[in-house]
């Protein structure tokens, strides 16, 4: 596997345009507003990972079990073999985060549960849910510790955060310590939903990077049928690339 995480498959060329994978042992934000695209950008990069041989943890606040196995099979993204074979570890915490009382002890919580940083790569969608009622300075930098102490035993942490539910200082500690820092944003054009993947930043990567990467999110039915319709993503370029290094 060497020194990435690669999450590419057939149908689309993100993992190209992101310079071969992740890398081992880094820390990923994928930052954005509310419906910019970070739950599907997470799940894609998901099965990605999975379909080359890499464990994840997924832990969402945004879907039950089911939801996310429905949205997975609209995309086109079989896991009920990585689910059944133990490779994909899917952890919802959407109850958890609905319960009108606040819950003060997420972060204490997830830094405590030492099993969901087993597998190779951990993805929480979204970091900003999980921990909104709970964070302050202090519990942001002993939370950012834990992840750059998990990363250091090659393990990778891709985060995803929604920009309007964090203070801007505690979401600045997450984007300055990152390895890997993505910004989505979407936009309407042409009566179009257009959403972009901006690379400020990407330790390690092992080919040139796209900087500017533009997506769309489109149904299509491979048998013609609008009963059998799927979500379908297309990447494309924007804007130069360029070589990160560490």
């Amino acid at each position: 596997m060497g020194d990435v995480y690669p999450f590419w498959i057939e149908s689309d060329v993100l993992n190209q345009k992101l310079g071969g994978g992740f890398p081992r042992g880094s820390l990923v934000l994928i930052e954005g507003t509310s419906g910019s695209g970070k739950s599907i950008t997470c799940q894609r990069i998901c099965f990605g990972l999975l379909e080359n041989d890499v464990s994840v943890t997924f832990i969402s606040t945004q879907l039950t079990t089911k939801g996310f196995i429905f949205q997975m099979q609209a995309l086109d993204y079989p896991i009920a073999k990585h689910l059944a074979g133990g490779r994909l570890l899917f952890i919802p915490v959407l109850p958890l985060t609905q319960e009108t009382k606040p819950r003060s002890n997420f972060i204490q919580r997830l830094m405590a549960a030492k099993t969901l940083f087993d597998n190779d790569v951990i993805i929480i969608d979204t970091i900003s849910s999980l921990i909104s009622h709970s964070v302050d300075v202090k519990k942001t930098i002993d939370l950012v510790n834990f992840f750059k102490k998990t990363v250091s035993f090659g393990k990778t942490i891709i985060l995803a955060m929604d920009t309007d539910m964090l203070d801007p200082d505690v979401a600045n500690m997450f984007s300055s310590t990152s390895d890997a820092y993505l910004v989505l944003r979407k936009k309407l054009e042409m009566d179009d939903i257009r959403y972009t993947i901006l690379v400020n930043k990407l330790a390690g990567s092992q080919t040139k990077v796209t900087q500017i990467i533009g997506f769309l999110i489109e149904y299509w039915s491979p048998a013609h049928s609008l009963e059998d319709q799927r979500l379908r993503i297309l990447y494309y370029d924007m804007k130069n690339e360029a070589h990160y290094k560490r």
